[in-house]
């Protein structure tokens, strides 16, 4: 295998951004150095005295040559710069550095050409490099990007590529690795630092049947992971491309600034032309072409942009481009799915209330289970894992099954005729004596429980309920958009208004709108819009998909292990954090602030610089360094944005949900089973 060696600081030199302007330093230096060995000040300006002896004479123009040298080795690449935008029908900044370079020269003011020349090409080095430093974010990926891996071949561990695990084969994950591949833990136990793909600060522990994604490093344990994605298709990769093609799309106020650019630069160049003219001061003229260049400008916005997508995928959040960063800092209104957002979207049994004196809770809650063995609905899934733990355990299907769509199940079991669903189920079953169901029912709704009326034979025994748990950070979640200023934040679901309601009244959004089918949801973004709000939906991309494809701005969240949502979904949050959503609305408004503020510097350079020119006192040298001084300002600005932000306040709340909490006052308690 051969070995990579690393360039000497010499031929890095050489090759890299730096290597114009050091040879052009060298040059001005030793220019400098003779005129004053002839005892002339280099930094005077045109040929010096004319009563010099020859020797000095000679010195002179011997350093004449050497500025001219100077502006020449740090000038060529901008001329050619300049050459290669005019192919392209764009008039750039480097054509005005290069007519002012080259206009100073023929009037024989040799030092100020090199000067400018020398400071251009500083600028521009330093320029790159910061700009190298914005884009660290997408650097730190791919340097995470695993080389090798270790898989099972024949009961055998050998070391191959990364790129040569094929899906499905075993790949061996040891302490201190990184995981090369997609995959799900067959055995063992460990933990991983997914900091690289969802922004977690601290280590993640997998077990039997976790996901793990490639890129992760693993701080302990040993892990066996069959291969689900490799090379390309592995979350990492996707990440990569995303970032890549974020940090190169163009905001609509960074394509308006290039617009605006075509038009001022020739500007500048005929109002250069018409000074010189006017005055008839050739060195004023070639100085307002150095004033007027309009680099702090074009930069301001394109480095902002590229320093906030970069700053989001540290942190997991990953920014389609400047036009969805724009619109995300402009989010006025949030609409929110219930189930799978707010919620766990893993429903647990919470209450067993008998209705029939002959039964008990469990036998109850077993003949709910029997028929709900033969259900493809969600909520039959915790009604019989619930009967297992009972010791009432589900063997079996049903003799029958009959789905009552929007009602319920109706089953035949033993010979008996089971149904657990709503309270029109039991006007479908011709079953009029509720037996104080609906009193029942009701009470537990107004909980945020979702009740299901059991019946054996056509009579009411009893109300099994289940519950979706209230994500832990849901509340804090709504209050940090309500204090970033949004205003709005909406529940949109599928779900009982009542328990809609529960769940809304308990993390506080502002309206809730329930018993939804997924065009209603799209409806609710539309009015949203129409009342002019800039709309966030967040959803699972299933039956949000019309709404999430119409709001201003489509939210994935947990799209760690969602190819699709990475690749569609305007904002993507890796991890499954609901505090992700104001952290990216807070990274987007910051972003903008910081682009408002590089066009404020760069403007007022600019208007600074023109009345320093025509007051006196600024020439074409001081110029340029004001204005490369301006782009490091505006980028050194942008790399603010780079930094973490300090973690927001607020306490956490326990993990809870409203089934959890104590009956109120009057409310009869409940057991469950």
């Amino acid at each position: 295998m051969s070995t990579l060696t690393r360039p000497s600081p010499l031929t890095r030199l050489r090759r890299g951004h730096w290597a114009a302007p050091a040879a052009s330093a060298l040059l001005i230096t030793v220019a400098a150095v003779l005129s004053w060995t002839a005892g002339v000040n280099p930094f005077s300006g045109g040929h010096g005295p004319s009563d010099l002896t020859t020797g000095s004479a000679l010195l002179v123009g011997v350093s004449d040559l050497l500025m001219v040298a100077a502006a020449a080795v740090s000038g060529v690449p901008i001329l050619i710069g300049a050459l290669r935008a005019l192919l392209v029908r764009t008039i750039a900044i480097e054509l005005l550095v290069s007519i002012a370079t080259i206009g100073a020269v023929i009037v024989g003011e040799f030092w100020e050409a090199a000067a400018v020349t020398f400071l251009f090409s500083v600028g521009h080095a330093l320029e790159a490099a910061t700009l190298t430093k914005t884009r660290s974010a997408l650097t730190e990926l791919v340097a995470v990007a695993p080389d090798t891996a270790v898989v099972l071949r024949d009961g055998t561990q050998v070391e191959v590529s990364a790129a040569q695990v094929a899906v499905e084969q075993i790949v061996l994950v040891k302490n201190g690795a990184k995981v090369p591949v997609d995959g799900v833990v067959l055995t063992g136990s460990g933990t991983l630092d997914e900091a690289s793909i969802t922004g977690e600060s601290l280590p993640v522990e997998k077990v039997e049947g976790d996901h793990v994604f490639a890129g992760t490093v693993s701080t302990g344990g040993f892990l066996q992971v069959r291969a689900t994605g490799v090379g390309v298709d592995t979350t990492l990769a996707r990440i990569i491309h995303r970032v890549e093609e974020a940090q190169d799309a163009k905001a609509p106020a960074q394509t308006f600034m290039e617009k605006f650019s075509t038009w001022y630069t020739p500007i500048i160049i005929l109002g250069a032309v018409i000074t010189a003219w006017v005055t008839g001061d050739v060195v004023l003229g070639l100085t307002l072409l150095v004033i007027g260049c309009p680099g702090a400008l074009v930069i301001s916005i394109p480095v902002a942009i590229v320093a906030g997508i970069g700053r989001g995928a540290k942190d997991g959040i990953l920014i389609k481009g400047g036009q969805h960063l724009e619109t995300a800092a402009r989010i006025s209104a949030v609409a929110l799915d219930k189930t799978g957002t707010l919620t766990e979207a893993r429903p647990h049994l919470t209450d067993v209330t008998v209705l029939d004196p002959a039964l008990d809770r469990g036998e109850v809650l077993a003949w709910a289970a029997r028929a709900e063995a033969g259900s493809e609905h969600p909520l039959s899934r915790p009604i019989i894992d619930a009967a297992t733990t009972a010791g009432r355990a589900v063997e079996g299907l049903p003799e029958q099954t009959f789905p009552i769509p929007g009602k319920g199940i109706v089953a035949i079991v033993d010979g008996h005729r089971v149904s657990v669903g709503n309270l029109p189920l039991l006007a479908a079953e011709g079953i009029t004596d509720d037996s104080g169901a609906a009193a029942q029912v009701d009470r537990l709704a107004r909980l945020g429980r979702t009740p299901m009326v059991v019946t054996l034979d056509a009579r009411v025994i009893g109300i099994i309920a289940v519950a979706d748990q209230v994500r832990s950070d849901a509340e804090e979640m709504v209050s940090r958009l309500h204090t970033s200023g949004i205003r709005t934040v909406v529940m949109l679901t599928g779900d009982a208004r009542r328990v809609a309601e529960a769940v809304a009244a308990e993390v506080g959004v502002d309206e809730v709108h329930a018993e939804l089918l997924p065009e209603d949801k799209l409806d609710v973004v539309r009015r949203l819009q129409s009342e002019r709000h800039t709309v966030a939906m967040v959803g699972d991309g299933v039956n949000d998909a019309p709404a999430l494809a119409a709001a201003d701005i489509g939210v994935a969240m947990g799209a760690a292990g969602t190819g699709v949502a990475i690749e569609t979904a305007d904002i993507a949050l890796m991890k499954d954090d609901l505090l992700k959503l104001p952290q990216a609305v807070a990274l987007a408004r910051k972003t903008i602030r910081v682009m408002t503020q590089n066009i404020t510097i760069a403007l007022i350079t600019v208007t600074v610089l023109l009345v320093g020119v025509f007051a006196g006192g600024v020439t074409m040298t001081l110029g340029m360094l004001v204005h490369e001084v301006s782009v490091l300002v505006v980028v050194l600005n942008a790399m603010r944005l780079l930094r973490p932000d300090a973690a927001a306040g607020g306490s956490r709340r326990a993990p809870g949900s409203i089934a959890d909490r104590a009956p109120a006052a009057g409310e009869p308690a409940v057991s469950a089973s």
